[in-house]
C-alpha cells in the first residue's frame, strides 16, 4: 500500500521506516526541512536502536526507495492511508494540548479537498477519548468540504512503542489495536497491518475510536501504577533492611502479577507515562471523578528523586563538592531527556550548592541545553574522578560495568537509583529501595 505519515518524531519516523520494511511505500511529511533532509539522505534524525539500519535500507540514494520524506502535504494525495503522528503535549494543568494535532488535521483536510478517491486517516498520537470523533474529524470535514464515512474514513491506532526498543516493539507487538467507526476505514487499517500480524502472529483488537483511545491510557496508567507500587513497596523494604529485588522476584512468579516492571528504583519518566497519566487524570476531573490511584502513583514517582538525594545527604555534605550524576536520558537506549529523573536530581544538587559533573553516552547535548552550567564528562570514569558522591540515574551498560573506577573518588559514596552497581567493599553503597 501507499502510506503517508505526518510527523517525524520518535513515533512517526519509527513507524514510517517499519512500514517501509513491511513492503509498503511510505512518505514521511514534516515541516522541519533538516529532518526531511536527514531521512532522504538515509540518516535517522533520532537515536533509536535499529532505526538507522531501516532508514539506510529504504531511504536515500542506495535504499529501496520505499521511504522518502517531504515538507509538501500534496504528497499525501498519492497515498491511500495517512497516519497522524504529531505531539500532544500537556497544558499547565496537565490536560492534553491538541493544538498541534488540530493544525495538522487542518492542513491534511485542506489537502484532501483536492482528492477524489477515498482516503483513510488514522490518528496514531495519544489523545483523550473522544478527541478523534469530536475534534479531529470535524476539522477534517470542515477543511476538506467532505463527510467522514462517505468521502474519507477516520480511525485510531494507538502506539505501544517504548523508546530505545521501538523498532523491536513494532515488529513484535503484544497487540494491534484498530479503532474505527466505519467498516471501510477499519478494513484499510487491517490491510496496512496484515503483513505485520502475519509475521508476528499478534492478536488484533477491533473496536471503536473512543475505546481504542482509552486502551492506550489504560495501558500506560496501569504500568505507571505498577512501577510506583513496587517503588512504594521497595521504600518500605529498605526501612526493614529487606532486599526489595528478592521480594519482587518472588511475587513476580505469581502469573497474576508477572515479573515485568517490578524493578524498583528512581521512577518513570520519558514522554509517555508522565504526560498520559496527567492527561487522563485531568480528563477524569473534568468528568467530576477523582482518579485516586493514578494520583497516588504520580505522587510516589515524584518523590523518588528526593529520596535518592536524601540518602546522599545521610553520608556527605555536597556543598562546594564535586558530585557525579551517571545517566541523563530517561532510560537506556535513547537520547530523550523528557521528564528524565536526572532533571530533579540535578536541580536538587544545584540547591545544595554542589559542583555537578554529569555523564551520558548519547543524551549529553540534550541535557546541556537544559543545564548549560553543569559540567559534562566524556566518560563515567572522568565524572567519578575526585567526586565526593556518585548518583546513578540511568542504567546504561557503560555505567553498570563500572567497578574499579569508583576507587578514584574522593569519598566513594555511591547512591544507586537503578540497582546498576554491585555492592562491594571499598565503597559506601546505598540502593534507593534496597
Amino acid at each position: 500500500m501507499h502510506l503517508s505519515v505526518i510527523g517525524s518524531g520518535y513515533v512517526g519516523t519509527t513507524i514510517a521506516a517499519c512500514f517501509a520494511d513491511l513492503g509498503h511505500h511510505v512518505v514521511n511529511v514534516d515541516i522541519d526541512q533538516d529532518i526531511v533532509g536527514s531521512i532522504n539522505d538515509g540518516t535517522a534524525p533520532i537515536h533509536e536502536d535499529g532505526l538507522q539500519n531501516l532508514i539506510e535500507k529504504h531511504a536515500g540514494e542506495t535504499g529501496t526507495g520505499r521511504l522518502r520524506a517531504t515538507t509538501n502535504y500534496d504528497a499525501i494525495l498519492d497515498t491511500e492511508v495517512t497516519f497522524l503522528c504529531l505531539p500532544t503535549p500537556q497544558n499547565d494543568d496537565g490536560s492534553i494540548d491538541l493544538s498541534i494535532m488540530e493544525a495538522g488535521a487542518s492542513q491534511l483536510g485542506a489537502t484532501l479537498a483536492g482528492k477524489d478517491d477515498w482516503h483513510t486517516v488514522v490518528v496514531k498520537s495519544t489523545v483523550i477519548p473522544g478527541s478523534t470523533e469530536d475534534a479531529i474529524t470535524p476539522i477534517l470535514e470542515a477543511e476538506s468540504g467532505k463527510s467522514a464515512g462517505e468521502a474519507f474514513g477516520v480511525g485510531m491506532n494507538p502506539e505501544f512503542l517504548r523508546e530505545g526498543s521501538a523498532v523491536q516493539d513494532f515488529r513484535n507487538p503484544d497487540k494491534v489495536v484498530l479503532g474505527a467507526d466505519d467498516d471501510r476505514a477499519l478494513a484499510d487499517m487491517a490491510d496496512v497491518f496484515n503483513p505485520l500480524v502475519a509475521n508476528a502472529d499478534a492478536p488484533v483488537i477491533e473496536t471503536n475510536t473512543r475505546t481504542a483511545e482509552m486502551i492506550k491510557y489504560a495501558n500506560n496508567g496501569f504500568l505507571a501504577a505498577k512501577v510506583s507500587l513496587i517503588n512504594d513497596i521497595g521504600n518500605i523494604c529498605k526501612e526493614f533492611d529487606i532486599d526489595a529485588y528478592e521480594v519482587a522476584d518472588a511475587i513476580g512468579l505469581d502469573d497474576r502479577i508477572s515479573e515485568q516492571f517490578l524493578r524498583s528504583g528512581i521512577g518513570w519518566g520519558g514522554s509517555c507515562f508522565p504526560k498520559d497519566t496527567a492527561a487522563i487524570r485531568a480528563a477524569a476531573r473534568q468528568q467530576d471523578y477523582e482518579p485516586l490511584m493514578l494520583d497516588a502513583a504520580t505522587e510516589v514517582n515524584d518523590r523518588q528523586p528526593d529520596r535518592l538525594l536524601s540518602l546522599m545527604d545521610d553520608h556527605v555534605d555536597v556543598h562546594d563538592e564535586r558530585v557525579a550524576v551517571l545517566g541523563l536520558a530517561f532510560k537506556p537506549g535513547t537520547d530523550d531527556i523528557r521528564n528524565s529523573r536526572a532533571i530533579p536530581v540535578i536541580k536538587g544538587l544545584q540547591k545544595r550548592g554542589a559542583d555537578i559533573v554529569a555523564y551520558d553516552p548519547v543524551a549529553t547535548e540534550n541535557m546541556r541545553e537544559r543545564f548549560p552550567d553543569v559540567s559534562y564528562a566524556s566518560s563515567p570514569a572522568t565524572a567519578l574522578d575526585g567526586s565526593t558522591a556518585a548518583l546513578v540515574v540511568t542504567d546504561w551498560p557503560e555505567i553498570t560495568a563500572l567497578d574499579d573506577e569508583f576507587d578514584s573518588m574522593a569519598t566513594p559514596v555511591v547512591i544507586d537509583g537503578r540497582r546498576a552497581i554491585d555492592r562491594r567493599d571499598g565503597i559506601v553503597y546505598e540502593g534507593l529501595t534496597w
